[in-house]
Parts: structure tokens; C-alpha cells; sequence
């Protein structure tokens, strides 16, 4: 890329920038920061503890937003004096050429981080992420299919800098997983992540088919927040049925010897959760009301709002025809959303946990669908 091109590469940066800058307000973020501060600095106000913990976590995700367009601008900002200079002295672009480069994709992260902030309109896209993976019928096929797409967002979870700890793995019998469940920590990872719920379809040849022949697979893909404490969700020790099992695995040492395996099930709305990844029964029962949480949150909002896909996604058959994404290997490659049209054949990177081209789709997708609503 030459000085010009860097030069309007610059140009729509910041005007990337500043468009955003001016949808996210940031002289009405500075005034709320403003009178949070003022909330929080009255001794009185920390008698309800709950509502100070709500107030605090606002004002965290108020100063995040302002430092964030501060960033962004200041990367732009950085990057023009640097093209100033190069215009003033051409001789030493070339000297300058990966310093340029790396302010140009630094400002372009910075840039995107932005455009995050602006599809999040839900306030628990901030929460953290309780993802589910299941597999459809097909046995051992659509199992290894489910213990793929956990590799994917396991991966995707590493590039991106969240952290993950698993909550349930449950193994299958010859090869895969009977089921996953694992919560994906950093900010806006539900934001991000909700747009992965649904059913996911794999056409590939089989390598559990001795005749090679071509399977379809298929898997659901369950996406919660994480509900924090602050937030009501009324669970009656009466309502609960706590059952202790002894954990499964492949064997060797990670078998459990004692029912530290926990199985909740909520009777009233008859909501089933199990954990049993932690050797520690009273851990696994932490981890296991952690998920009841989430679910019973996802079903009042469900009868609040009478929409069955408000934040887990409709609990659907796990078949042809509910496909959210398809992932071709064979005879052709191709990973294609059937909800944006987005598209790539780059199949062994998604499966590697490339998949912000497809969250990106869905995010401005859903942003243009509110706007013309």
C-alpha cells in the first residue's frame, strides 16, 4: 500500500470514527459518568447494596465506552501524523512502511471495537456467555460434529482473549461429545456470541464411513448471558430436585470415583441442568445453579416478551430446514449464513475459530433491522 492509498485508507478511518463517535454521544456519556459519580461518592447511597453494585457496574461500562472512543480516535489521530510526516519527507516511506501498516490495523480494531458498542443495545451484552452445544441425531457422526463446533468457539474464545471454563462435557461413546456447555468470560461476549445460537449444519465425507459416502450432520447451539446477582431470579430450595451421580468420562485418571456428578432439576418449570466436569460436588452444583439461573432468566423473558428466541434461541427440532449456518466440505467448500447471505470458502480457518466475519454480518444485520423498524 502506497502513500495514497494509505492516505484515504486514513481518511475513511475517521470518518468511520467520527460517525460513530457522534451515534455513541459521548458529551451525553460524559454527563451520565457524571451524575453516576456523584451517586456513588453519597455515603447514603450504599445502603442498597444491590443498586450501588448496579450503579458501579454502569459506571464501568459508561468509562469503558468513553476510553474506548478515545482510543480509537487517538489511533486515527497517531496514524494521520505519521502520513503528515511521510507526505513531507516521501524518501523515508518505505523506512516507514510496517509502522504505517500496524497504525492503519490498529486504528481498524479500534474502529470495529467501536462498531460493537453500537449493535449492543440489549444492556446484558456486556455479561458474559453461557454456551450449549448439542448434537442432532445421527449418532456418532452429528457427536463429532458438536466436539468440531466446541473446538471452533474454544478457539475463537483463545483469539479473541476470553477466557473459558468448561461447565458440563459430556462425552460420546465412539468419538465427539454427547453434549458441552462452557462459560465464556470477557466483555461482550454475549453480545457477540448470541448471534451463534441456532442449529448448525456440516456436509462432509464421513470418516466413520468405511464406504466414504457424504453425511449431513447437525448440531444446536444454545446462547445465554450470564445473569448476575443483582438481577431477581426467585429460586425456592422446594422448587429443586438435586440429584448426585458418578461422573462419566473416557476413563484413566479424570474418571471420578464418588456421585460428585450434580443434576438440578427445577420442578415448576420443569428446566433440567447437569454438571459434572468438577471433582468437587459442591463445585459442580455452583456450576449447575449458575446454568439453572440463566435458563429460568431466558424463559421469563421469553413470557415477557412472547418471543421464543429472545436471548437462547427457539429450542427447535435439530434438522434440515432450521439451519442458522452450513459448513460444505465435500464436494465443494463453503461456509455460508442463510440469515446474512455471508459467506466464505475458507472452511479450515472458521472451523479454527475464524468466525468474526460471520458476527459482524449478523451485528449490522440486526442494527439495520432496528433502524427500519
Amino acid at each position: 500500500m502506497d502513500i495514497q492509498e494509505q492516505q484515504i485508507a486514513a481518511e475513511k478511518l475517521n470518518e468511520e470514527c467520527s460517525r460513530l463517535a457522534a451515534l455513541m454521544n459521548i458529551p451525553g456519556l460524559k454527563a451520565e459518568l457524571q451524575n453516576l459519580e456523584s451517586e456513588l461518592a453519597d455515603p447514603a447511597f450504599w445502603n442498597n447494596r444491590e443498586k450501588a453494585k448496579s450503579t458501579g457496574k454502569r459506571r464501568a461500562e459508561v468509562e469503558s465506552r468513553i476510553k474506548d472512543v478515545a482510543a480509537a480516535q487517538a489511533a486515527v489521530a497517531d496514524l494521520e501524523a505519521l502520513l503528515d510526516l511521510l507526505k513531507e519527507s516521501p524518501e523515508s516511506a518505505a523506512e516507514h512502511e510496517t509502522e504505517s501498516s500496524r497504525l492503519i490495523t490498529t486504528a481498524s480494531r479500534r474502529i470495529e471495537a467501536l462498531r460493537h458498542l453500537i449493535y449492543f443495545t440489549d444492556p446484558l451484552s456486556s455479561n458474559n456467555a453461557i454456551v450449549s452445544i448439542h448434537p442432532g441425531a445421527g449418532g456418532t457422526e452429528s457427536q463429532d460434529w458438536a466436539d468440531m463446533l466446541l473446538r471452533m468457539y474454544t478457539r475463537w474464545a483463545d483469539h479473541e482473549g476470553f477466557g473459558v471454563e468448561m461447565l458440563d462435557y459430556q462425552t460420546g461413546e465412539e468419538a465427539g461429545i454427547k453434549g458441552a456447555t462452557l462459560l465464556v468470560r470477557g466483555r461482550h461476549a454475549f453480545g457477540l456470541l448470541r448471534c451463534e445460537r441456532g442449529t448448525h449444519r456440516l456436509v462432509r465425507i464421513s470418516p466413520f464411513d468405511a464406504n466414504r459416502r457424504r453425511h449431513t450432520s447437525f448440531a444446536a447451539v444454545y446462547v445465554l448471558p450470564e445473569i448476575d446477582e443483582e438481577i431477581n431470579i426467585e429460586i425456592r430450595p422446594e422448587d429443586l430436585k438435586v440429584d448426585t451421580y458418578r461422573a462419566s468420562g473416557a476413563g484413566g485418571q479424570h474418571v471420578n470415583k464418588t456421585d460428585s456428578a450434580i443434576r438440578i432439576t427445577h420442578l415448576p418449570s420443569g428446566v433440567i441442568v447437569a454438571c459434572q466436569t468438577e471433582r468437587s460436588q459442591h463445585k459442580n452444583r455452583e456450576n449447575a445453579m449458575r446454568i439453572l439461573r440463566a435458563k429460568l432468566y431466558d424463559l421469563k423473558e421469553q413470557e415477557k416478551q412472547k418471543e421464543l428466541d429472545k436471548l437462547g434461541g427457539e429450542k427447535e427440532d435439530i434438522a434440515w430446514g432450521r439451519q442458522i449456518r452450513s459448513y460444505v466440505l465435500e464436494p465443494y467448500q463453503l461456509v455460508k449464513d442463510h440469515r446474512t447471505d455471508h459467506e466464505t470458502s475458507n472452511v479450515n480457518a472458521v472451523l479454527d475459530g475464524a468466525i468474526n466475519g460471520f458476527v459482524e454480518a449478523y451485528l449490522a444485520s440486526a442494527a439495520r433491522t432496528r433502524s427500519s423498524g
